[in-house]
């Protein structure tokens, strides 16, 4: 959409105004700002039409993907899911790392955190906020049914296991598409302790 024709919109200024967000430029936003100062403007996100979402059945259709068979590395266990990711829409790589960070967010708990054998979490004692993140992120690579499992369950928790590649796969999805690093802050924060809820004082 050019400039002339978002210019024609905002002199007609119809109450909605439907466009794709790839279209939205500087300039029309402050040619908006200029024309109407005292409105309020009011953004609602809507799928293009034809193009499914992407939900959290997709999140966990490509966490499936993940290649454990044989002697793998960690790269080439993640490789699957970052090729499948990096394939799809730029907006579906921050929304998988939205639905990420929500599930890491959940298992921030500290019955979560009592429960990992050795470095398991216990007052007065030196604690890995690192190996507890990275120990989510195993929960979670190893599927959705692992996941709930654990989540309602603390004391099923991986007690040595850990999966850090997790949580950079959408980083590599977004570099190997648009060759550039992934600069984004997810919805939720899930460095440990970030789950206020799940550490009552």
């Amino acid at each position: 959409m050019t400039n002339s024709v978002f210019s024609r919109i905002l002199d007609k200024m119809p109450d909605i105004i439907k466009l794709k967000v790839e279209d939205i430029t500087l300039d029309w936003v402050k040619e908006l700002k200029s024309k109407y100062p005292d409105f309020d403007l009011e953004i609602r996100l809507l799928p293009s039409e034809g193009k499914a979402p992407f939900t959290e059945e997709e999140f966990w259709k490509i966490i499936d993907l993940l290649d454990w068979s044989g002697e793998n590395s960690d790269q080439q266990i993640l490789q699957p899911a970052v090729d499948f990711l990096a394939a799809l829409p730029v907006s579906h790589i921050y929304l998988f790392e939205d639905i990420l960070s929500k599930y890491l967010y959940h298992l921030d708990t500290k019955a979560h955190a009592s429960a990992l054998g050795e470095y398991a979490y216990s007052s007065g004692t030196r604690f890995s906020v690192d190996h507890f993140l990275y120990a989510r992120a195993c929960v979670i690579a190893n599927g959705k049914s692992v996941y709930e499992k654990i989540l309602s369950n603390p004391s099923e928790m991986p007690k040595e296991q850990t999966f850090e590649p997790l949580v950079h796969l959408a980083a590599k999805a977004y570099l190997q598409k648009k060759g550039t690093p992934f600069d984004y802050m997810p919805e939720y924060n899930y460095e440990t302790f970030s789950n206020q809820s799940g550490w009552p004082s």
